[in-house]
């Protein structure tokens, strides 16, 4: 996929959010500090393998973490932001920037967020599928997918690295998005759940759930 296509299909996501009026969950305060929290911490993820000179570059992207706690509506401009933080950060070209909005973010939070929606309807609202299935699984197989997307596509951070390793890579990484999600998740729904946007005590702990 050309970096045009790329492009269009962000914009589309972003407008798409926009369009959603994102900036209202805002008046939770309560998510004003973990969306602090994300544009700090992220970037400094998503440039770390430029900054140490990695022969790999895979990082933990952290998007589905993001996507639990914001929204969708709001984690796809907060992730576009932390494309740029890290493109300045590692002194990036645009190119680079708009593959990891992309691929790194609004990807896997779109898969996320399906996932999610998929589970609710099927399973129905529950507090361990939340955790193990949406927070934790579901954060596996959304980046997993994600990057086995990225490399069919020709995703080109990986372009020096034998396609095999590169998998093998995407599959490990999955799997630590997935622990640092699901334990950070667990956190939240016990100590402070006004963090998560996706989370609701009436819904999730209703009598007999």
């Amino acid at each position: 996929m050309d970096e045009s296509a790329t492009l269009l299909l962000l914009a589309l996501a972003l407008l798409a959010a926009l369009a959603m009026q994102p900036w209202r969950l805002l008046q939770q305060t309560g998510l004003v500090s973990p969306l602090l929290a994300a544009l700090v911490i992220t970037p400094w993820l998503w440039a770390m393998p430029w900054l140490h000179h990695m022969p790999l570059q895979l990082q933990l992207s952290g998007a589905c973490l993001i996507t639990l706690v914001l929204g969708w509506p709001l984690a796809v401009p907060v992730l576009c932001l932390v494309a740029l933080a890290a493109g300045w950060l590692a002194s990036l070209p645009w190119s680079a920037q708009v593959d990891l909005a992309f691929w790194m973010g609004v990807l896997p939070a779109s898969f996320a967020t399906l996932i999610g929606a998929a589970l609710r309807r099927w399973i129905g609202p529950n507090m361990f599928v939340y955790i193990l299935g949406r927070a934790f699984l579901g954060t596996v197989a959304s980046m997993f997918a994600a990057g086995l997307l990225a490399q069919w596509s020709g995703h080109q951070l990986l372009a020096a690295i034998d396609p095999g390793l590169a998998l093998v890579g995407r599959w490990l990484m999955a799997w630590g998005d997935g622990f640092m999600t699901g334990m950070m998740a667990a956190i939240a729904v016990a100590f402070k759940p006004h963090w998560l946007a996706t989370w609701s005590d009436r819904l999730y702990l209703r009598k007999g759930s």
